[in-house]
């Protein structure tokens, strides 16, 4: 059986095969504006308890469709502890940042922000600090306090100008600001 197409058919490919050409640069042009409205990147936990407290938070922030995320079990502890923690969650979370701060400079606005979001009842605290590291709720706070502020002096050193914020997220969605 031979297969042809007749006069219409090769008409209708040509006008679409046409469109696409010149539609091309305009849906590359899109994606290439698409990176260039990231304003930052979020540092958070995989605690899939938190995933709508996380989207909240960044929408409150005006930041809703404006940043990448970046998910590191322990978040700040994942990017900055002493083993036990795997090695590749530093280098992942460095790299990453490297790409977004490239991503965002050929759009002609660098990347100046860095928001940390660590949460209490962290299971990855427990795992990687021990059962008992965050008991109780005011030295649950310290620790956490302590490994975001490392990680902001770890970014500051690599990208003096970078602005890093950190918070400590309840499971509730409420958050406080840690300075």
């Amino acid at each position: 059986m031979r297969a042809s197409i007749g006069r219409r058919q090769f008409l209708r490919l040509g006008v679409l095969g046409g469109a696409a050409t010149l539609l091309a640069p305009r849906i590359a042009t899109s994606r290439e504006d698409e990176n260039t409205k990231a304003e930052a990147l979020l540092l958070s936990c995989m605690d899939y308890r938190l995933t709508h407290h996380t989207e909240r938070f960044m929408a409150g922030r005006k930041l809703q469709d404006k940043y990448y995320h970046v998910i590191l079990a322990g978040a700040a502890l994942g990017a900055v502890a002493p083993p036990p923690t795997e090695p590749a969650w530093k280098t992942t979370f460095w790299t990453h940042l490297a790409v977004a701060i490239d991503l965002t400079t050929r759009g002609g606005r660098p990347l100046r922000r860095v928001l940390v979001v660590d949460h209490r009842d962290c299971g990855a605290y427990e795992i990687i600090l021990g059962r008992n590291c965050c008991e109780p709720r005011s030295k649950e706070t310290e620790v956490h306090a302590g490994q975001l502020r490392e990680l902001r002096k770890q970014i500051v050193a690599k990208y003096s100008t970078m602005q890093v914020e950190l918070f400590l997220m309840d499971l509730n969605g409420k958050v406080e600001t840690i300075t």
